[in-house]
């Protein structure tokens, strides 16, 4: 694949806001706590979304404890269900298709996800012998995101995730594999398998090939980590120390889990991710 190819797929799945119809702020429930200062439910737009569907207060989030919302990534749903799904017709102007909206958007977010894990996959050099099943499995779930409104809400998404899960479980296991401490770590991912990691001393500590999928990692004193070639799908980074950590060639780590965490410039990145601005 060219990087050409390679841009184009992580720009399509990352959240263009200019084209979305601020569903993220309407569509989503959220309840006070540490991340959002306030209540608010599903299909009611949040008290800062502005006329033309942007944040009144974006470059002051964290500061108002709305931190939530600068770490979630729709994975370029938004704008997806506003100028495709439903051709640029706005919940505003067209209130009579303002709930079906609201309940598409978080199936489309989903999907999404899924294509972005895929497209990374076959991307991977390790998961040539996969190509075709990944390539197959984009391809279905294409379509499904092409469906109209109707037909979203009928797809089975648990059923689709779990098709999609084991085939990224395969890339995962290949690209691991070529890491040099992943005979290594084959204990540690028993030893980390369904663990709770919340505060952690992980500090300077060996994780290549590591297989931290869905491990919580809150708060965890990662700094200084070898992170290299690790799987951190669904993994909880939310203020995990990463400064100092390498990160790059990990697999399926996303600008919202970077978002979520702690880091500085000695922090290393895939370079498809940026360097949060909250970072020091």
């Amino acid at each position: 694949m060219s990087n050409h190819t390679i841009n184009r797929d992580i720009e399509r799945f990352t959240a263009d806001c200019e084209q979305c119809f601020g569903l993220c702020c309407v569509a989503l429930p959220y309840a006070k706590s540490a991340d959002f200062a306030f209540d608010k439910e599903g299909g009611i737009p949040c008290r800062n979304l502005e006329g033309d569907y942007r944040c009144g207060i974006h470059s002051k989030l964290r500061n108002s404890g709305l931190k939530g919302c600068t770490v979630y990534e729709c994975f370029g749903a938004g704008q997806k269900v506003s100028q495709h799904t439903y051709g640029g017709k706005s919940w505003r102007d067209h209130p009579e298709t303002a709930q079906e909206m609201f309940r598409v958007f978080p199936v489309m977010q989903q999907l999404h996800e899924m294509l972005s894990y895929l497209n990374e996959a076959v991307h991977r050099e390790e998961t040539a012998p996969l190509h075709e099943e990944l390539q197959q499995a984009i391809e279905e779930t294409e379509k499904l995101v092409s469906l109209d409104p109707k037909s979203i809400l009928k797809i089975d998404v648990p059923m689709h995730r779990a098709v999609i899960n084991g085939l990224l479980l395969q890339a995962s296991e290949r690209v691991r594999a070529k890491s040099k401490k992943a005979a290594e770590n084959k204990k540690l991912d028993k030893q980390i398998k369904g663990r709770d990691l919340f505060g952690a001393q992980l500090k300077g500590v060996d994780l290549r090939g590591a297989n931290l999928r869905g491990v919580y990692l809150i708060a965890a004193n990662l700094r200084g980590a070898d992170l290299r070639g690790a799987d951190l799908i669904g993994a909880d980074l939310r203020d995990a120390d990463l400064r100092g950590a390498d990160l790059t060639g990990t697999l399926f780590l996303t600008q919202a889990q970077v978002n979520a965490a702690v880091g500085d410039r000695t922090t290393k990145l895939p370079d498809s991710l940026n360097r949060p601005a909250h970072w020091k």
